[in-house]
């Protein structure tokens, strides 16, 4: 089998006027990613079917102008805060930060000019079992409000076996906080919608959330019985059209689970996507304690994929694994505070069993 290679070609430039690279690991078995040094944007996953197919797993968009305006935070690396901080302010060490707004009176996924905007530096290497880009960006202290000067990395890796995985590290002169993740729109079936895959998500609780879409107080609630349990495959078409007060609201999921065996940092599984006849899976394993599922309910067929192709309503599925949404505001939540002399560590696989990779 041919070794794992990575290779770099333009890919325009970015709003700003910068020159953005696309990187392509390849893994010599058949899958390939493509990563764009705008925004860290994971652009291209190509896996094969059971039957040797191979299509891109994820949506990607035609270029770097296209990407920042379709907003959405397609395939991008998120931050410096990813999800929602409600009413765009937090309190740390006794000081209030102002951040700007962008969803509903609150800031989401660090800002309107947060890390999917930016252009990052990149270096790129390969070995006999694998291929891997690092990104890395400074952010400034003060950047989109947030305290502290920041230097984050990036770590895509693609092994023989077809493993994506995606390591982050932060490191901060200043208290501050840090939730990294990537937001990429998965499709196993390559095209249409995803209301015929399967989804499990290996939680016992998620947060219910107001109209807004930040968290309710109180405890997590317990997914049994309800439209949220996944711990078993369901039909994402059944429970996106479930008479449930919290998915139609949100006009299918738009919601945070709480991880089983959060506490310990390790690596475990947190979803199992299936497309129809299973003829793609993928498994998503992190270190994080929660994983935010959206159902792209806001796309109407306006904007179009890399292949010019209408993106409708549920045309995707996010599966973002991070901490908790609001959580600089939720001492009961886990912290994502970052302190000056330690470093933020997280990790997320993409495994692909019907391949014949290992999955434990």
């Amino acid at each position: 089998m041919p070794r794992p290679t990575a290779q770099q070609r333009p890919f325009g430039t970015s709003p700003s006027g910068e020159d953005v690279a696309l990187w392509r690991l390849e893994s010599g078995g058949g899958v390939h990613a493509e990563i764009l040094t705008y925004g860290a944007v994971l652009h291209s996953l190509g896996v094969p079917d059971t039957a040797g197919d191979v299509r891109s797993v994820v949506v990607g968009l035609p270029s770097a102008d296209a990407y920042d305006k379709a907003g959405g935070y397609f395939g991008a690396v998120v931050g410096r805060y990813a999800n929602r901080i409600a009413d765009g302010r937090l309190t740390l060490d006794g000081t209030t930060y102002e951040l700007p707004l962008n969803d509903r009176g609150h800031t989401l996924h660090g800002g309107p000019e947060g890390f999917h905007t930016k252009v990052w530096e990149a270096a790129a290497g390969s070995g006999d079992d694998t291929a891997w880009v690092r990104l890395s960006l400074r952010s400034p202290d003060g950047d989109m409000g947030f305290p502290g000067t920041l230097d984050v990395r990036v770590t895509y890796t693609l092994d023989a076996a077809g493993t994506l995985s995606c390591a982050y590290t932060a490191t901060t002169d200043q208290p501050t906080v840090v939730n990294l993740c990537n937001h990429a729109y998965f499709n196993l079936a390559g095209g249409g919608d995803v209301l015929g895959h399967t989804l499990q998500v290996d939680a016992p609780a998620y947060l219910p959330v107001d109209s807004a879409s930040i968290p309710l107080a109180g405890a997590p609630a317990g997914v049994a019985g309800t439209a949220f349990d996944l711990t078993s495959p369901r039909v994402l078409g059944e429970r996106v059209g479930a008479a449930d007060e919290q998915v139609r609201g949100a006009g299918g999921f738009d919601h945070c689970w709480v991880l089983a065996g959060a506490a310990d940092g390790g690596l475990r599984r947190a979803a199992r996507l299936a497309a129809p006849r299973e003829s793609r899976v993928m498994e998503v394993w992190t270190t994080e304690p929660g994983i935010q599922v959206f159902t792209a309910n806001h796309l109407d067929g306006a904007l179009e994929d890399a292949a010019g192709r209408p993106l409708e309503r549920h045309a995707a599925v996010c599966l973002e694994t991070q901490h908790f949404p609001d959580a600089p505001n939720r001492p009961e939540y886990p912290s994502p505070v970052l302190r000056p002399g330690t470093t933020a560590e997280s990790r997320t696989e993409f495994r692909f069993p019907h391949l014949g990779g290992a999955t434990g």
